[in-house]
């Protein structure tokens, strides 16, 4: 079985980093893998070690069709990679797969009626986008949810970062600077409300992203806010956080979640796209309404002053991850290849 990946993205995020997960965990279970990818992307380096991958270039959905040649399946990792595998199976007659990585609603016009409604198989990531796909698909939507990244922390780099701020109550939060999309101006607000009530309280910012210097200038008067930029090994780091806040505004399932709840921290989010397929309120994690810094607030306030409710959200994550493994991840699509192969 040759599997062909198309992932056209530019940077590295989480739909990269689970690409880049499926394609390790598919090591000697398929005969060969194919990377479709632009020239500069990361993904390249992530995945070197990988024995039984071929990289083909390409920087925009017309490229490396002819590299790439023919396969068994075609697995697009994102929305270029859709319309890239629908021209390969014009190309090749090779069935294609979609993942759906994000809740946002597909826009409704031809080319992807045509893109979608052609594919032979599309899958969602959470419960919300496989009934927003099921207006496209004619064919069952499996889910198969991201896996987490099974981080290995270096501890050393954990005690130093914490050495850092010492005697401060650690909140952390991880994502694209992207308010629109990870609702950073949320925690601003709450951060703004405890500063002179709860001092110990520190908020760290870790990622990059279009709103990174406006919201960098927006929180210069607010001494417990702390804006630590992208660091490329986020698991040294994850294990030194004592809560972790998430208020997105819409979120198709915010894997970095399973590597907090992999991490024992505990977790505060947003009722939002597929965060309560991961989270279950006061059981795993605490969940809040989107846009409602006050409610942060209160949620971040009432862990930080528990540590037994602390305790028990991260033992009943924890035993939540059984079925989030790269490897159960792997499985679930090699059944979906399987089924597709002719």
């Amino acid at each position: 079985m040759h599997i062909i990946h198309v992932n056209l993205a530019k940077g590295f995020r989480g739909g990269e980093r689970q690409t880049a997960l499926l394609i390790q965990s598919l090591d000697n279970q398929v005969d060969a893998q194919t990377l479709v990818c632009r020239r500069d992307s990361p993904l390249r380096d992530k995945l070197q070690g990988v024995g039984n991958l071929k990289l083909v270039d390409a920087n925009h959905q017309l490229a490396g069709h002819v590299w790439a040649g023919k396969a068994t399946v075609v697995h697009a990792h994102e929305a270029k990679a859709v319309h890239w595998a629908w021209l390969h199976k014009r190309l090749y007659r090779t069935p294609y797969v979609v993942t759906r990585r994000v809740d946002t609603l597909i826009k409704d016009k031809l080319a992807n009626r045509l893109f979608y409604g052609d594919a032979d198989c599309c899958v969602a990531i959470s419960t919300i986008i496989q009934k927003q796909l099921s207006y496209w698909a004619s064919q069952s939507i499996p889910i198969i949810p991201s896996a987490m990244s099974n981080f290995i922390p270096d501890f050393q780099a954990t005690q130093q970062f914490k050495a850092q701020y010492p005697g401060r109550f650690i909140v952390g939060h991880i994502g694209a600077l992207v308010d629109r999309h990870k609702g950073q101006r949320v925690i601003l607000k709450a951060a703004a409300q405890l500063q002179k009530s709860h001092p110990n309280l520190l908020f760290i910012f870790f990622g990059q992203g279009e709103d990174e210097s406006v919201l960098q200038q927006e929180s210069q008067h607010l001494p417990n806010v702390v804006w630590a930029g992208f660091e490329p090994n986020i698991g040294d780091f994850i294990p030194g956080l004592d809560l972790f806040v998430f208020p997105s505004r819409n979120e198709g399932l915010g894997s970095v979640l399973l590597d907090v709840m992999q991490a024992r921290v505990p977790i505060i989010a947003t009722r939002v796209g597929g965060i309560p397929d991961l989270i279950n309120h006061e059981e795993t994690g605490l969940l809040i309404e989107a846009d409602d810094a006050s409610a942060l607030r209160d949620a971040v306030i009432r862990l930080a002053e528990s540590n037994e409710e602390r305790t028990t959200l991260v033992e009943n994550a924890y035993q939540h991850l059984t079925s989030f493994s790269p490897q159960s991840m792997a499985q679930k699509y090699l059944d979906v290849y399987h089924s597709l192969a002719k």
